[in-house]
């Protein structure tokens, strides 16, 4: 008799053994699948988070420029990236906040007409730490982006807007500080800054409420084009890139004479946590593999001593060792590959519920202050795919022939006599 068709006659024989191993199989199964779709949930949201989160590099130097701040960020290790461009500016046609606190005598009262208002070019307003934070609010319109390069945009405080009855859609004049040049920008947003007006007198620029942002282009013409950058801040995946970073910027700024910050707090408690759960995940899948391997060959040894008179016989009747190992192999991984598949099914129903459990707290908790972002972690995505449930397949058909083959080798070095008139 064919063994493979022999193998297929002793599991309908031996039904409850049958079941029972299937049972061992299916539990052993689903935990590798669990083990492998933990790592993959993981890693896909690691990836997720070091693009939003990442870590913060803040770069300033004397005489910094857009241009060479541009040419950090193009590197390709940087995600995004943001220059700010502090210059003042006036008001032509609106009026901006003034301190209701009385001005002292001997103030300068001449600078307030002319910069009045606390321009910030910037070239996405969503790094700036105050938007990032969540401590400072859009509260309607949007923020400054990339896309924004060549226009004349403003995203106005709430205070401003409020006294001058402006809204989103809205277009303002604003002079530049020697009264020279005026531009015209467009109101795309209107901000909310928490910080609450000076109880002293302070010049107009210095408060909140007249605090713009703009594109860089537009703070360079108020400012005569020569405004240098005040600072650059630019994303990366991890900390381990900040060396690399510090080393391009030092090939385009120079060795020295620069200020490099690397922010990584943020991605310490938010990121930190997830690859943890990867690397236990993938611990968890090489114990219990091994230990999946132990427990099924003790288990096949112990049938195959139970079968020794079955053994024997085929062996007396001129059957191959080879052929007889190979059986109860066919036999095991009949059994395996079924326990795959309903393993694939629990897989699908209950796989997002389980990484909810080990990874959907982790980018729910608000960071501290001292430097970390209040944002969360995308939610983790469990999706089973074909090549977890092949590398599930592999393991267990690998767990098959190395529990048969090891116990098999042992028995059937025994003479056909010598197995038959063994009753031990």
């Amino acid at each position: 008799m064919n063994f493979v068709k022999r193998a297929g006659t002793s599991l309908g024989a031996r039904r409850s053994k049958t079941a029972a191993l299937l049972a061992i199989f299916l539990v052993l199964c689903a935990l590798l699948l669990g083990g492998f779709l933990l790592q993959a949930a993981a890693a896909r949201q690691e990836a997720g988070a070091q693009r939003t989160i990442g870590v913060d590099v803040t770069v300033r130097k004397d005489g910094l420029t857009r241009a060479l701040a541009d040419r950090l960020g193009a590197l390709g290790l940087v995600h995004r990236y943001n220059a700010e461009i502090a210059v003042r500016a006036g008001a032509q046609g609106f009026t901006p906040l003034t301190s209701k606190v009385p001005e002292p005598v001997g103030a300068a009262g001449g600078e307030k007409d002319k910069g009045a208002l606390a321009v910030n070019g910037v070239r996405d307003s969503d790094m700036l730490l105050p938007f990032s934070y969540g401590s400072t609010k859009i509260t309607a319109g949007r923020g400054i982006t990339p896309e924004d390069e060549g226009r004349d945009l403003a995203v106005i405080e709430q205070r401003l807007a409020d006294q001058n009855h402006l809204k989103v859609g809205d277009t303002l004049r604003v002079r530049s500080a020697d009264g020279d040049r005026t531009t015209d920008v467009t109101v795309v947003g209107i901000h909310r800054d928490p910080a609450q007006d000076p109880t002293m007198w302070v010049a107009a620029d210095e408060l909140p409420g007249n605090r713009l942002y703009v594109p860089l282009g537009t703070a360079q013409k108020l400012g005569a084009g020569t405004a240098a950058v005040r600072e650059a801040v630019y994303r990366i995946g991890s900390p381990d890139r900040a060396r690399r970073l510090h080393a391009e910027t030092e090939r385009v700024l120079g060795k020295g004479g620069f200020d490099f910050r690397v922010n990584d707090k943020a991605y310490k408690d938010q990121v930190l946590p997830i690859q943890r759960v990867g690397a236990f995940a993938g611990l968890l899948v090489w114990v219990i593999a091994l230990a999946g391997a132990l427990i099924l060959g003790l288990i096949v040894m112990l049938q195959i001593r139970e079968r020794r008179s079955e053994l024997g016989v085929l062996l007396a009747m001129g059957e191959k060792k080879w052929k007889l190992i190979g059986q109860h192999a066919v036999e095991v991984a009949a059994v395996a590959l079924p326990a795959v598949v309903l393993a694939a099914l629990a897989g699908a129903l209950a796989g997002q519920s389980a990484g909810d459990a080990f990874l959907g707290g982790q980018g729910d908790a608000p960071v501290s202050a001292a430097g970390a972002a209040d944002t969360g972690i995308e939610p983790p995505t469990v999706r089973v795919e074909a090549a977890d449930v092949g590398k599930v397949a592999g393991i267990a058909l690998g767990i098959s022939l190395v529990s048969t083959v090891i116990p098999g080798v042992g028995i059937l070095r025994l003479h056909p006599r010598s197995i038959l008139t063994d009753t031990e």
